[in-house]
């Protein structure tokens, strides 16, 4: 696995954007990954440096379709990675 495929998207929502005052990013991340694996992802990626690195699995949820047949979405894993004081991702800042 390549380093930086570990790493398939921001998550962008009104929680993750009040956690970036307390210089937190959430990242969606590939289900093998593990913590030193994101660590090293977002250091290459953004250039800055990472103190903490927090994992959320979320499982699939069941919904229920007209026909009567049940669907599972995919299971996700969010990563919550902390910065060094100072440090910035300017992805989440708009520029």
């Amino acid at each position: 696995m390549h380093v930086l495929s570990v790493l398939k998207r921001p998550i962008i929502t009104e929680k993750s954007t009040l956690l970036q005052e307390r210089n937190k990013y959430v990242f969606e991340v590939l289900p093998g990954a593990n913590k030193p694996q994101i660590r090293e992802a977002v250091e290459r990626a953004f250039e800055v440096s990472v103190t903490a690195v927090n994992i959320v699995k979320t499982p699939g949820a069941r919904r229920r379709l007209r026909t009567g047949r049940w669907l599972m979405s995919k299971p996700t894993k969010k990563a919550v990675v902390t910065l060094a004081p100072g440090d910035t991702i300017q992805f989440f800042e708009g520029a």
